[in-house]
């Protein structure tokens, strides 16, 4: 395969960007090898620079939940562009929006609109912290919640696929009521709540894990944390940038079926372009300002060509049937990726929640960051460039979740299958 032009146009990015991309992920440190630079995209695809044809299961880490430029969501932006690109001031469609995510996910009585999911959890934390008047903050080991100084601490994610310290530049005080606990461990919860009890503000996790591969949560664990909260009156926060929309159309709260108090949102919600959300009860979503004194602002929250783009996406998601075929056409391919590891006696434990999906080197079980990184990345990194030179593109890296999207038919499974039963040999 020949990837020249994107060789060349690495080189030039280098001089101009940091390491040559804008987000660390993209850099291929994990695996090795050169970036490559995308020309455009359609449906299941993209083609690079030099005119390479791949099936994306990246889809822009996410978003890109109805496919590449989805004719209804293109013209729509399209549509909204002629009549300007941002107001600073109210429209209609950020209502409209607003009452279909308080109809999608159910802990959302009000939302606020924001333009990144970093933005979304810095928010939403700030948000817990003013309600309960409390200054601690748990976080989970290997859950990513975004850049915000005091979420960098055992984020999993591109700061463990690049062997970085949580960040230089994030100072001790900015951590100092940051606690941590292992994933899926309610005993180490418990243990936080006996020792700082009434400082704690609330929880904050990735409901299904997503930033240390896709990690489910075991039977109960979700209960459970809603459990210690209202025993503790701390909030119960859900990270649903990744999961909301994409493990089931009211996120994973829906499907694991146990309600935070907040919840911060993001990716499929601006269907492709940059957003971000936070929603839960009302009573506490009225501390925000101007309805009471927590203040976040935003010049371009709530921007005209994101709230069409996720209008048109969660429009697509909810039409009959939608959703249900393409949870049924993910289950088919990981099934089918799972079956030719085991015929080339290949290691690999899979997992899936709704049409997020990771497919671990290791003999498994993967519950937690631990055991995530006992996988064998070297393996990995040789399956990753195997698909690569077959027409296949997922994340570089271990550690994080593959995405499927409508466009995703039964014959581009098949396709993924039968070059995985390439790549595995190669691997084996």
């Amino acid at each position: 395969m020949n990837i020249s032009t994107s060789i060349k146009a690495f080189a030039e990015a280098q001089k101009v960007i940091p390491g040559g991309v804008n987000s660390p992920a993209r850099a291929f440190r994990a695996v090795g090898g050169q970036p490559i630079f995308v020309e455009r995209a359609e449906g299941p695809y993209f083609w690079d620079v030099d005119g390479n044809r791949y099936i994306d299961y990246v889809l822009s880490w996410g978003p890109l939940i109805l496919g590449h430029a989805h004719p209804a969501v293109v013209k729509a932006i399209q549509a909204a562009a002629a009549r300007g690109t941002s107001y600073g001031a109210p429209t209609l469609i950020e209502t409209e929006m607003a009452e279909l995510v308080c109809q999608l996910v159910p802990c959302a009585e009000q939302v606020r609109f924001v333009n990144s999911g970093t933005e979304a959890t810095m928010s939403v934390l700030r948000l817990a912290r003013a309600y309960t008047g409390r200054h601690k903050i748990i976080k989970l080991t290997g859950n990513y919640h975004g850049h915000a100084d005091f979420l960098l601490v055992q984020a999993g994610s591109a700061v463990a696929t690049l062997g970085l310290p949580d960040s230089p530049g994030v100072p001790p005080g900015a951590t100092q009521d940051t606690l941590t606990a292992p994933y899926n461990d309610l005993a180490a919860i418990e243990t936080l709540f006996d020792q700082f009890g009434g400082d704690i503000a609330g929880i904050i996790l990735e409901p299904a894990a997503g930033n240390m591969g896709l990690i489910p949560p075991v039977a109960g664990y979700l209960a459970g944390l809603r459990q210690l909260c209202d025993r503790h009156q701390a909030l119960l926060i859900f990270d649903e940038v990744m999961t909301g929309f994409r493990v089931s159309p009211g996120g994973a709260q829906q499907y694991f079926g146990v309600m935070p108090d907040l919840t911060a949102l993001g990716k499929v919600i601006g269907g492709g372009l940059p957003v971000g959300a936070y929603a839960g009860r009302r009573e506490i979503m009225q501390t925000v300002a101007p309805a009471g004194p927590m203040y976040q602002a935003g010049t371009l929250s709530g921007n005209p060509l994101a709230m069409t783009a996720g209008l048109q996406t969660l429009r697509g998601l909810a039409e009959a049937g939608v959703f249900e075929a393409m949870v049924a056409r993910t289950t088919k391919l990981v099934e089918g990726m799972q079956a030719a590891a085991e015929a080339a006696r290949v290691p690999l434990y899979t997992t899936q929640a709704g049409t997020m999906f990771c497919f671990f080197f290791n003999e498994g079980p993967v519950t937690d960051w631990e055991t995530a990184s006992t996988s064998n990345l070297k393996q990995f990194a040789a399956f990753f460039h195997a698909m690569l030179e077959r027409g296949v593109y997922f994340p570089p890296s271990q550690y994080e979740s593959w995405f499927f999207s409508t466009t995703h038919t039964d014959e581009i499974v098949e396709a993924t299958v039968a070059a995985a039963k390439e790549a595995f040999a190669v691997v084996a």
